[in-house]
């Protein structure tokens, strides 16, 4: 059965992204982006770049790990205000919004259902793994059904943000045992726990 991986970059503080939920990693974000950070996402997780950083990285790997990514309504947001309806057209792509309506992007499925019922079905299909990239409220929803965190931990803290679960989650405390640890001389860690 595929399993849904929570693949995302935390801060030390246990955040995703600043308050205002922009991407940490555009302009004006805060995300350290060390050389031997992206090297290391280009030879283990190629599918996870966006197509732009595929393209300016010339990274033409399938990956091994994933073919679907998830994503929440205010994530997919932060590329469609950049005028990129589609980051990963080299996965299948789901964004999870009860407001969102009509996909922006042909390739892009719009779920207005319920999140743990559709994750549900995509486990039983064949395939590789399921790619959950956030935000922290879709994290939530689904997070009795998360398999695997591969938590990539920079070394910054900001103090507030959105969490890791977002702001809504349920107080279920769970214990998580580490398969795997890669420690970057930049100070990234990339930590992969499995339930």
């Amino acid at each position: 059965m595929r399993k849904l991986v929570y693949y995302i970059a935390t801060t030390l503080d246990g955040f995703i992204a600043g308050p205002d939920g922009a991407d940490p990693t555009g302009p004006g974000g805060f995300w350290p982006l060390p050389a031997d950070y992206v090297q290391y996402l280009a030879a283990n997780y190629p599918e996870t770049l966006p197509f732009m950083a595929r393209e300016a990285l010339g990274v033409t790997a399938e990956g091994s790990s994933f073919d679907t990514v998830l994503e929440g309504r205010k994530s997919y947001e932060i590329g469609l205000a950049a005028g990129v309806p589609d980051a990963y057209p080299h996965l299948r792509h789901l964004v999870f919004s009860t407001t969102l309506g009509e996909s922006p992007a042909e390739a892009v499925e719009v779920v207005a259902g319920d999140p743990v019922a559709r994750v549900a079905e995509l486990k039983q299909e064949d395939g590789k793994d399921i790619w959950l990239i956030g935000g922290g409220a879709l994290a939530g929803a689904l997070y009795g059904e998360i398999d695997r965190l591969i938590v990539k931990l920079a070394p910054v803290t900001t103090g507030a943000g959105i969490p890791l679960f977002g702001r809504e989650a349920a107080f279920d405390p769970r214990v998580w045992t580490l398969t795997g640890h890669e420690a970057m001389e930049s100070g990234a860690l990339f930590l992969t726990y499995d339930r």
